[in-house]
């Protein structure tokens, strides 16, 4: 281990705080979402942009756009997307997005995960607790959808595609803007290698897919016999696997972000 940040297991009001989304910016500093807000630090683990979710509100997704703005996805009644300006403070674009239950408080949590602005300017949204994909446009005009169940995260892909990864149902799929199947893996297709809650999913420049395999549902005595990360071929052949329970305790796979991919991931180069 060459670096690592830590945040206390729960905030100063006692709420319990969450990684989910984090980035290596060009700059070296990490953007990340901690469920009671986001951050970004620095190498010398200075913090020098902090945003604290509203009572009430959850935030499990934060994408750079650029290194002066970020989005943010604000689960909460409602659910709001939010471009921030980091060095002005300026909301730039605020909107309310469709939930499963709009009013009910008990339904925050399980709203979104990662959603993301495409390289086209469009907002691709994963809606978890609605069981589907919906891509819209500036003006939130629904322009594409995709049935998917328990949908953690959607990226589109440089060939015009989306890798959808399902939460509780352990798949991940490749759509084309018909909304084809064209590659997945679902939960026992890997021999030896179960997924079991995939989260994040990246797609790399060699073609490969690399997986988060959450353990999280599980007894945390099982823990240790999940493969945290997987990393496999179009042709669904396992390159590289990691488990690693202790010496470090990596925990359960959340996300991960390759530092050897080429691209600047605040400019949205990575497919992740």
């Amino acid at each position: 281990m060459v670096w690592t940040y830590a945040i206390p297991i729960k905030n100063e009001k006692g709420v319990l705080n969450e990684f989910d989304d984090i980035h290596l910016l060009s700059n070296g500093n990490v953007l990340f979402a901690r469920k009671t807000g986001a951050s970004e630090v620095t190498a010398e683990k200075k913090v020098i942009w902090n945003y604290d979710a509203p009572e009430g509100t959850e935030i499990h997704s934060a994408q750079p756009i650029g290194l002066d703005r970020v989005l943010l996805m604000q689960n909460g009644t409602p659910a709001k997307l939010i471009l921030i300006n980091k060095k002005t403070s300026k909301v730039e674009m605020e909107h309310v997005v469709a939930t499963a239950r709009p009013d009910d408080p008990k339904s925050v949590h399980g709203q979104f995960r990662h959603v993301r602005m495409t390289r086209a300017g469009t907002y691709l949204v994963a809606h978890l607790n609605m069981g589907k994909v919906v891509e819209y446009d500036k003006d939130w005009k629904e322009i594409w959808s995709y049935a998917a169940p328990s949908a953690w995260a959607a990226v589109r892909l440089k060939n015009g595609n989306t890798l959808i990864s399902g939460n509780q149902h352990g798949y991940v799929r490749e759509v084309n803007p018909k909304g084809e199947v064209v590659w997945e893996i679902n939960k026992d297709d890997l021999p030896g290698f179960p997924l079991y809650v995939v989260q994040e999913v990246d797609r790399l420049a060699n073609g490969n897919t690399v997986i988060c395999n959450w353990s999280g549902f599980l007894k945390k005595s099982d823990w240790p016999n999940v493969i945290q990360i997987i990393e496999v071929t179009p042709q669904k052949k396992v390159v590289w696997a990691l488990r690693e329970w202790s010496d470090p305790d990596l925990g359960p796979a959340s996300c991960i972000q390759l530092l050897d991919e080429r691209g600047k991931e605040e400019n949205g180069d990575l497919q992740r």
